[in-house]
Order: C-alpha cells, then structure tokens, then sequence
C-alpha cells in the first residue's frame, strides 16, 4: 500500500477516482459543460497555477485563487501531479498524447493514474483532461494527493 493509501485509512478518508479528480477540476454547473482548465478556457498564467518551474517549489495553500473551479476546487493544475484511486487504463474517447508509447503500453493495474500539473509542467501540457501515471510507491515524480470523504453508504454507516 503506498504512502497516500495507508493516510487515507488512517484518517478514514480516500483517494478520489480519476473521474472524481476530473469532475471537481473542470465540471461547470451553471454552463452544464466541461473546462478545459478549472478556470475556463484561457491558457494558464501565473495569476492561475504554480506551473513551468517559475517557484521550483510547491506554493502555499489558497495562492491562486483566480485558478479555482467553478466548484470551488483551488490548485487542481500546478504544484503537484494528484493521486487518484483509478488504474491506468483506456477510456471511451482517449488519445494518447503526445504520443501512444507515451502512455498505451502502461496500461494496466500496475500503474495509478495522476491527474493535474505539478509545478515543473510546462503550460502546453497542463489541462483538466491531462493524464499522467506512475507506480503508486514510487516517489520520483513531484505528486501529492487531496482526500475525499467516505460517503455513509461507502462504509457502512
């Protein structure tokens, strides 16, 4: 179990599934449509993300509040690549990019799938629909993780 697997269970929360990261990144409900960055549609720039090695750091918790979702989400691109619960598959509709060694030949349950931008993306790469992959105990990869709350019918109560 890597390291934001047994935080979750400690703190009886979890990883969301990479459906769940996209959603809370680009879902717009006043629209009914989909971001291509939590913010909208404009490319990214230093007012929204912590992005193309400009810190060489993560930043501070609320430091792009113009970078937010519409659903209130803040630094879901920049900082650092999001864990998420979901194998590395293929979905209906994907792409590979920026091309299909990149990606197609990981598929499977050995790798967890990554989702946002950490602060050593470029802007060109970084997109609500980006996806990145890795195996879960390894730490090269500048990552974090967001938890989620368990809903009562998820756990029994």
């Amino acid at each position: 179990m890597c390291a934001p697997q047994v935080y979750c269970r400690w703190a009886r929360r979890r990883l969301p599934t990479e459906f769940e990261w996209e959603v809370a990144a680009s879902w717009d409900p006043t629209t009914g449509t989909h971001r291509r960055y939590p913010w909208g549609e404009a490319a990214p720039t230093a007012t929204h993300a912590n992005l193309d090695q400009l810190m060489f750091g993560t930043a501070p918790v609320g430091a792009y509040p113009a970078g937010a979702s519409a659903l209130g989400c803040e630094q879901m691109l920049g900082d650092v690549y999001e864990w998420t619960s979901s194998d590395f598959q293929g979905y209906p509709s994907f792409h590979s990019f920026p091309y299909p060694q990149y990606s197609d030949v990981f598929f499977g349950t050995e790798y967890q799938v990554l989702r946002g931008a950490s602060w050593a993306t470029r802007p060109a790469v970084a997109r609500n629909s980006f996806r990145n992959w890795d195996y879960p105990i390894r730490r090269q990869i500048f990552s974090g993780f967001r938890t989620v709350t368990f809903d009562r019918t998820e756990h029994g109560s």
